[in-house]
């Protein structure tokens, strides 16, 4: 009898990348994969090689949402045949856990961040002290848990008493070099791709855009600060310097990032989630072959430095971001050093720790 999985999350799953290897490495390990998320209006259609559940919600985020998913969550799973639950962060963690729990099921945690200091929640102190609660209360029975980076772990280890694993959010790796599916006339091109969320920086290179010779700033992505920032590039008049893409599906995100020149990865330090992060996309510009622009937080120095794949900046005027990226944009980038590198930066590797927290019954 085959064994079955359901990997829980809170998104659509369109362009969650992380979870999607995971998916992966679990039917790698004999696993039946069925991923769990919800369905939006704006939402793609999916291709994956394991089933999908997506449910639609009557609401779409604050406390309402966390409290309509989990209940959702916990009686989908309760009556769902299953021999793992996995659940990503922690705001799937109690349904996750309480059906795991009543099923005897085993369960382990992926956690993709450290959820009580996003900086969503810093002037919020109520709220962020409900999520600090359900991490007290969650986190130190978690037998079989892993995070994206060492800071994190130390972070919950040392807190909690844990032995929370490090799995970093690498790609897999590709034989073929990628091609590229963007081309703006000759224009060099300034890459951003992620969550459009408050603290990544993307208003700094907006700012700097206007000093910067030769180049469009291309944004991959939504959230809550999308529409903010389309107006702001409205506002200073650099529609034909700034370009917003929208949400692109995991699937085809590889071909976009290969046509930049420069990747951005630029941070505010708006609490310890951000500090100690270590973003993928610090993984698939390399990837990709993209040098790229980076805050000087200590996992990220730690990939950027080791392997000289960009620049690290510590603060952020718009002539001094201007003065780097022209300099970066005038450089020669030797993109067969970078394949190099991912040869040994890739999933195929990372994977491993995975692989043997799920044979450790």
């Amino acid at each position: 009898m085959q064994k079955r999985a359901i990997v829980c999350v809170t998104n659509d799953l369109c362009t969650d990348n992380r979870v999607h290897k995971v998916c992966l490495t679990l039917q790698k390990c004999g696993y039946v994969v069925l991923e769990y998320g919800r369905l939006l209006p704006e939402s793609k259609e999916l291709n994956r090689p394991y089933l999908t559940k997506r449910k639609k919600h009557w609401f779409r985020r604050g406390p309402l949402f966390y409290a309509e998913y989990n209940i959702r969550l916990f009686f989908y799973l309760l009556f769902k045949k299953s021999n793992l639950v996995l659940s990503n962060d922690v705001d799937t963690l109690p349904a996750a856990f309480c059906a795991a729990k009543i099923k005897r099921t085993r369960l382990v945690f992926d956690a993709h961040e450290l959820f009580s200091e996003v900086p969503e929640l810093h002037t919020r102190p109520f709220i962020k002290n409900i999520w600090l609660k359900i991490e007290d209360f969650f986190i130190p029975k978690i037998k079989d848990g892993y995070t994206v980076c060492g800071s994190i772990a130390q972070y919950y280890n040392n807190k909690y008493g844990t032995d929370i694993k490090v799995i970093r959010n690498i790609p897999l790796f590709r034989n073929l070099k990628p091609t590229g599916k963007l081309s703006y006339s000759g224009k060099k091109i300034i890459l951003y791709q992620g969550a459009v969320n408050i603290g990544r920086g993307i208003e700094w290179v907006i700012n700097a855009m206007p000093l910067i010779d030769n180049a469009i700033l291309i944004i991959i992505g939504d959230g809550d600060i999308k529409e903010q920032l389309v107006t702001m590039v409205e506002q200073k008049q650099l529609s034909d310097k700034v370009i917003f893409k929208g949400r692109i599906n995991a699937e085809n995100l590889f071909e976009y990032t290969a046509c930049a020149d420069i990747g951005l990865c630029l941070l505010e330090n708006q609490g310890l989630n951000y500090y100690y992060s270590l973003p993928n996309r610090i993984f698939d510009y390399l990837h990709a072959g993209v040098p790229v622009l980076a805050t000087k937080f200590p996992e990220i120095q730690g990939i950027v430095e080791t392997y000289k794949t960009g620049i690290l900046i510590d603060h952020y005027e718009p002539e001094y971001i201007a003065s780097v990226v022209n300099e970066m944009l005038n450089t020669k980038v030797d993109k067969n050093y970078f394949y190099k590198i991912a040869y040994n930066l890739c999933w195929e590797n990372e994977e491993q720790t995975l692989i043997k927290i799920l044979s450790n019954q």
